[in-house]
């Protein structure tokens, strides 16, 4: 579609010309097309999406998806630190009464795998699962349900309890991949309600606000979990051993349950939420629901509506069907553009979860900040957890926040690509210098600081770098039939990269003996890095374009009339009766009694069927019908 400018006042001329009767005054040598004239109010209500001016209203849309990522951040690296705590619990050698074993009690590498790969299989499947419903069903009518999964499996983690029957955590590696069913059903349906909401001016930096949520969901994780620990000082220091352990079980259940708590601030939100008037024009087909929607985001006091009589049950629209998916993506302009966003977030995802979900195993791994020897076991317990803890806390710090907000301030200024390509190029040289040089730089204390301060500098580059601009991109570059399924298709991809970093990672660190091999993982994580550099290739650049643009698809002609039947090929004119965009408050112009239109030769009500599978009927109650 042609980047021009419509502007209020081309719309209310329009209109004008319509009242006066310019195109009605003679209806058999003077009419013009209704779907030439509903292309037309397409491409405005478009045009007014895309040069919205900033509103509160974007800010409700950046808060209400944002809350949704701090809190599937939260939830998913809460167990950082939790599996450190569920080890001393739950985990092999020693004995309960026992607390001088207490210090050596972990988790077993199946456990480890477990838990820690529960969370990414089930939001895998759920970027799957709501993306596509996001298509299907609309992105408000499934807003908020993912809010309510992640709550329901937060709340059955914390009520988790051994018993007989089942083990406590089989029972919590279930609950895990129930929360992240829904964590990956807020991944599509987040990027494409904010995307499709943004003007083309911010549309970057409102998507990367969203995501930057990400970001404080971490901190928020170890924050509270250096709180918590804190706060159970007394209890390690004096209580008995069976004191101590019930210490450590209230305080894992206290960090997972603290996850609920942004969740419910966001999901009245999120459930009142308007329908995008994208997908109320292009799949609902509803033009008059569409300019409705459209006045959310109007800032001058204009808000449109449509003429309840107008054109509208003659003309069809495309629609997503298996065979029209086949085609879109059958032209290899448009598979190399997933492609791309696909493989390029699995790659991010085989370095960002193979860190982020074993920050505190690395940490542990070089003795940055181990308990100091001969400790009470209790003593040492807590000091290893708060250690842990503010390792942590500085990763986030230095690295993974300030990253977040970087990509914020460059992101419509630089584009999505450089970023991209800038990422996957400074992580490729991190990870080959602190995987090189991993042996030498962990055997003195200088060099784990050196070592520390270039894990904080990869996390930086991965926020201000791929793991932003591989969330954006996908909402971007796929039409409106197709935005949250392909979304949802390349976020699942990364978490499969997600699931094949943590298998690889729990049994290859200790080849060779334990913790011997992760030198070479990050060497492995660097080649990764260097393959992102390839699949950027393949993506277009998004910044200042409309989303009709880069759908790569002909908006001429978008909706077209239905073939008359009986006329073999031929369409049939329609009378003239144009959908009019006129401001609700303006009181100048009275509106002239509704005229009907119909192809010549077939009365009004006449059923008429389409023979192409891949558009749909634009029905009388699409248009008119309010929701």
């Amino acid at each position: 579609m042609p980047d021009v400018p419509v502007s209020v006042e081309n719309i209310k001329a329009r209109s004008l010309d319509a009242r006066s009767g310019v195109h009605h005054a003679d209806k058999h040598s003077r009419t013009v097309p209704a779907v030439l004239r509903l292309n037309e109010d397409r491409r405005a209500l478009l045009t007014e999406i895309d040069n919205a001016k900033f509103s509160w209203f974007h800010v409700k849309v950046a808060f209400v998806s944002g809350a949704g990522f701090f809190t599937d951040a939260y939830d998913i690296f809460a167990i950082n630190i939790v599996s450190v705590m569920l080890g001393y619990l739950y985990g092999s050698g020693g004995s309960d009464a026992d607390l001088a074993t207490l210090p050596n009690r972990s988790l077993t590498v199946g456990q480890q795998v477990a838990i820690k790969i529960a969370t990414p299989a089930g939001v895998l499947l759920g970027q799957l699962l709501f993306g596509w419903l996001g298509d299907v069903l609309g992105r408000k009518r499934i807003y908020g349900m993912e809010l309510l999964l992640i709550m329901i499996a937060t709340f059955g983690q914390v009520l988790c309890a051994p018993s007989l029957a089942v083990s406590v955590m089989g029972v919590l590696t279930f609950w895990r991949f129930v929360m992240g069913l829904g964590i990956g059903g807020d991944y599509p349906i987040s990027a494409v309600i904010s995307s499709e909401f943004s003007s083309v001016y911010i549309r970057g930096r409102v998507m990367a606000a969203v995501f930057a949520n990400q970001g404080w969901g971490q901190l928020s994780a170890t924050l509270l979990s250096f709180i918590a620990i804190a706060a159970y000082k007394h209890s390690f220091l004096h209580d008995p051993p069976s004191g101590v352990l019930r210490s450590i079980d209230q305080i894992w259940r206290i960090i997972i349950g603290l996850g609920c708590i942004p969740g419910a601030v966001a999901l009245y939100f999120r459930l009142t939420i308007p329908e995008t008037p994208r997908f109320t024009l292009d799949i609902e087909r509803n033009i008059r629901q569409a300019g409705r929607d459209l006045s959310v985001l109007l800032v001058d006091g204009d808000s449109y509506t449509v003429d309840p009589d107008a054109a509208r049950d003659r003309v069809i629209a495309h629609q997503a069907t298996t065979h029209d998916f086949r085609a879109y993506f059958g032209q290899w302009q448009n598979m190399k553009i997933l492609i791309g966003t696909a493989y390029s977030w699995f790659a991010l995802d085989i370095a960002f979860y193979g860190l982020g979900l074993n920050s505190s195993i690395i940490l542990n791994a070089i003795g940055f900040g181990s308990p100091k020897s001969g400790l009470p076991p209790a003593a040492s317990i807590y000091q290893n957890l708060h250690n842990v803890s503010v390792g942590n806390l500085i990763l986030s710090l230095a690295g993974l926040v300030p990253g977040y907000w970087a990509s914020f301030v460059f992101i419509d200024r630089w584009g999505r690509k450089p970023i991209q390509f800038m990422g996957f190029a400074a992580l490729t040289v991190l990870f080959l210098i602190m995987g090189f040089a991993y042996d030498r730089l962990t055997a003195t204390s200088s060099g784990k600081i050196v070592f520390v301060v270039l894990y904080c500098l990869a996390n930086f580059f991965q926020n201000f770098g791929p793991n932003t601009t591989t969330f954006i991109v996908p909402g971007e570059v796929f039409p409106t039939r197709y935005r949250a399924t392909a979304h949802g298709i390349s976020a699942a991809s990364g978490k499969c990269g997600a699931v094949v970093a943590q298998l690889a990672f729990q049994w290859l660190k200790d080849v060779g003996g334990t913790n011997k091999f992760l030198g070479h993982i990050l060497e492995i994580f660097a080649f990764f890095m260097l393959t992102g550099i390839l699949s950027t290739m393949l993506i277009p650049e998004t910044n200042q374009k409309t989303l009709e643009h880069l759908s790569n698809e002909s908006q001429e002609d978008f909706i077209q009339p239905v073939p008359v039947s009986g006329y073999g090929a031929e369409y049939g004119d329609f009378q003239t009766t144009p959908i009019r965009l006129e401001p609700l408050q303006s009181p100048h112009y009275p509106s002239p009694p509704p005229t009907s239109f119909y192809p010549h030769g077939r009365r009004k009500g006449t059923g008429v069927s389409s023979s192409s599978p891949h558009y749909a009927s634009m029905s009388d109650s699409d248009v008119s019908t309010d929701r």
